[in-house]
C-alpha cells in the first residue's frame, strides 16, 4: 500500500481537526451562535488558515454536513452488502440502520430540535440538495457494485428516493424505524422486484 504523502496526510488532518472542532463547540450552542473564530480558536489554528482551507461560513458549513452523512453512508453500504442475496431485504436493512442510528446521535437529534434559529438545518432540510445529490450518488453505486446487472438508471432513481425517503422520515417520524421501513419498502418493493431483482435472474 502506497503512503499518503506528508503534504497531502497534513492537509487531511487540519480539515478533520476544523471539522471536529465545530461538532464539539455544536454540543454547547446552535450553529447561529458560533463563529469561524469560534472554531479557529478551538481547533487551534488562525481564523485565515480556517478560511483558506474550508473557505466561506457556507462552504464550511456545508462540507461539515457531508463530512458527518459520510459516516451514515459507510453503515448504509454495509447493510447493503450484507444482504446482496436479498435486495429487498438489503435496502430495508439500509433504510432501519440509517433511521435508527441518525436518530440516537446527539448531534442530529439537535438539528432537528431546531425551531428555525440554530442555522443549520435548512442544510439538511430547504437547501439539502447537495447533500441529497452526494448521498444518492454513494448509494447509487452501492447498489451498482452489489447489483452489477441493475440498469444505471434505475439505480440512480431507486437510490435517490430512498435518500428522500430517508431524509423525510427523519425530519417528520412517522413512527419508529421499522415501521417506516415496512412502509417504504412495501411502496418500494415492486419496482426493487423489477429493477433489480428480475436482471438479477436474467444474469444468472
Amino acid at each position: 500500500m502506497n503512503a499518503v504523502p506528508y503534504r497531502e496526510a497534513a492537509r487531511q488532518l487540519l480539515r478533520e481537526t476544523l471539522l471536529d472542532a465545530a461538532r464539539s463547540l455544536l454540543t454547547e450552542r446552535p450553529w447561529s451562535q458560533i463563529t469561524m473564530a469560534d472554531i479557529a480558536s478551538r481547533a487551534g489554528v488562525s481564523r485565515q488558515t480556517l478560511y483558506n482551507e474550508l473557505g466561506s461560513r457556507e462552504q464550511f458549513a456545508q462540507t461539515f454536513v457531508l463530512r458527518e452523512a459520510q459516516r451514515f453512508i459507510e453503515a448504509v453500504q454495509q447493510a447493503i452488502d450484507a444482504h446482496l442475496d436479498d435486495p429487498t431485504a438489503a435496502l430495508a436493512a439500509a433504510l432501519e440502520l440509517f433511521l435508527d442510528t441518525a436518530g440516537r446521535d446527539p448531534l442530529i437529534g439537535m438539528l432537528l430540535d431546531d425551531d428555525g434559529t440554530g442555522g443549520m438545518l435548512p442544510l439538511i432540510t430547504t437547501r439539502s440538495r447537495p447533500v441529497l445529490d452526494w448521498a444518492g450518488q454513494q448509494i447509487a453505486e452501492a447498489i451498482a457494485r452489489g447489483w452489477p446487472a441493475v440498469d444505471a438508471e434505475d439505480a440512480t432513481l431507486l437510490a435517490q428516493t430512498l435518500v428522500r425517503l430517508a431524509i423525510s422520515y427523519l425530519t417528520v417520524p412517522i413512527g419508529p424505524p421499522r415501521q417506516a421501513t415496512e412502509e417504504a419498502v412495501r411502496l418500494l418493493g415492486p419496482f426493487i422486484e423489477k429493477a433489480v431483482m428480475e436482471p438479477q435472474a436474467q444474469a444468472r
